[in-house]
């Protein structure tokens, strides 16, 4: 897949930090290619699979467990550190002054790449619209990887022996702070709205990171950005990227928007294509919008109009995103567990026409809960709140919408039943990430369905 040369900088002492999923693989790849690696997990070994650790002792790597140790960090020559490690602590920092240098898993694999590579982030819908590409490509006949945050890291590309037409990559504001190189042939920004301030300094820092997707771009590449997006609109890309902007209504500038309720989207014709919505399965309005982008970069890509319809009229969704679980008794159950944020949550909530009994809650990020409290104005007949953030959510909807506490999932999904009345729905998005209570926004998700059909089934 790749030449000899690209892989001489690897031949040297490496230390991953974080034995993830991400850290894993890269720590595979790495071992594969004459590294001398080990891997710094805070986990105590006890609380680490036997498979995996196995494993690493198989492929000879060397494993530190229980917490980081100053010196093996400076023993290092180069540091790969994985998406869930903050990349300024005072340690990695002192390894940048010695010039030691450090990367995430993204940089690391895209050195490696030779493969065209789609790229797409944004606060919300980008594994919407990472998916939906990939199977795109997959109805036009073309070999594709699809990964990154989404699920599998882009390492495991690198890694493995199958060669692709396209690598289409979903990518987080973490992955892009440790990125040097990285550059897609086209990216998408599909949104920006306050995340993750538990992370970063501030909004400004987290929206530069997002940015930080085209910068090494250039003439012959794509940039794909949402005009609608107060910070989107008024970016500047380098010279000779090729922009191309869409929104939901027709405006100056604009490759894609919806008109006389269909997509008319075009790349370098006047005259737009033109691509019908009707049998799009996925509710709400940000996920219509979602289409644009993923629509404008098939064109890019020379996708047959054919096969951009026939991916719209058949795409299904992903799990946790707006996934209706059951329904009983006239009251249907919604799992959007991966509204990890406000906008989210707000977009979710936006997307039903009928009364919700709304279910959120997790650990707190850093963001106003406000602008929920307001869009449930109307709309929420009554919120019932979990985790570490409840007394948070709580003050933002005092004197706004009704709303009890619940001590886990199965209390706040037997509330909100007992609350519902035909015709209502109950609806999961919490706002907030899941690792108060659980392993991930998917763990979330399942408990949330469990907790359903017991509910459900008695």
């Amino acid at each position: 897949m790749q030449g000899n040369n690209k892989l001489e900088f690897l031949k040297r002492k490496v230390l991953v930090v974080g034995l993830g999923i991400s850290g894993l693989y890269t720590a595979r790849l790495l071992s594969a290619h004459g590294a001398e690696v080990t891997v710094s997990e805070i986990l105590s070994e006890s609380d680490i699979d036997p498979d995996i650790l196995n494993e690493m002792r198989e492929l000879g790597i060397t494993l530190e467990t229980g917490g980081h140790k100053e010196e093996t960090f400076l023993n290092a020559e180069m540091v790969i550190i994985s998406p869930g490690v903050p990349h300024d602590t005072v340690l990695l920092n002192l390894l940048r002054k010695r010039n030691i240098p450090v990367i995430g898993e993204l940089e690391l694999a895209g050195r490696l790449i030779d493969t065209p590579m789609i790229a797409v982030t944004g606060t919300n819908g980008k594994s919407t619209v990472t998916a939906f590409f990939g199977c795109m490509l997959e109805n036009a006949g073309l070999r594709v990887f699809v990964g990154g945050n989404i699920g599998t890291p882009l390492t495991a590309y690198t890694a493995g022996d199958k060669k692709a037409d396209y690598v289409v990559v979903e990518v987080s504001s973490f992955q892009l702070d440790t990125i040097e190189t990285f550059c897609p042939f086209v990216s998408m920004v599909l949104n920006i709205s306050p995340d993750h301030l538990d992370r970063y300094p501030g909004y400004e820092a987290y929206v530069r990171s997002k940015l930080k997707i085209f910068g090494n771009q250039g003439p012959g590449q794509y940039v794909i950005l949402n005009d609608d997006d107060e910070r989107l609109c008024s970016v500047n890309v380098s010279s000779g990227v090729t922009v191309l902007r869409y929104g939901t209504e027709k405006k100056q500038g604009r490759h894609a928007f919806i008109e006389d309720e269909k997509i008319r989207a075009f790349v370098d014709s006047a005259k737009p294509n033109t691509f019908s919505f009707k049998s799009f399965g996925l509710p709400g309005t940000h996920n219509l919008e979602n289409l644009l982008p993923a629509v404008l970069g098939g064109l890019v890509l020379g996708i047959d109009n054919p096969v951009i319809q026939k991916t719209i009229d058949e795409f299904k969704g992903l799990p946790n995103r707006l996934e209706q679980v059951a329904e009983h008794d006239g009251v249907a159950f919604y799992n959007d567990s991966k509204a990890t944020n406000v906008d989210a949550a707000v977009r979710a909530v936006m997307s039903f026409k009928r009364s919700i009994i709304l279910i959120a809650g997790g650990r707190h990020k850093g963001a106003d809960y406000a602008a929920l409290a307001e869009a449930a104005k109307g709309k929420v007949k009554k919120a019932v709140f979990l985790g570490e953030a409840k007394d948070l959510l709580a003050a933002s909807f005092e004197g706004i919408v009704p709303f009890s506490m619940a001590k886990d999932m199965e209390e706040a999904v037997a509330i909100s039943f007992e609350s519902a009345e035909n015709g209502d729905a109950v609806l999961l998005a919490p706002a907030c990430s899941s690792f108060d209570m659980f392993t991930d926004y998917s763990h979330r998700g399942r408990e949330f369905r469990t907790a359903v059909l017991r509910v459900i089934h008695g």
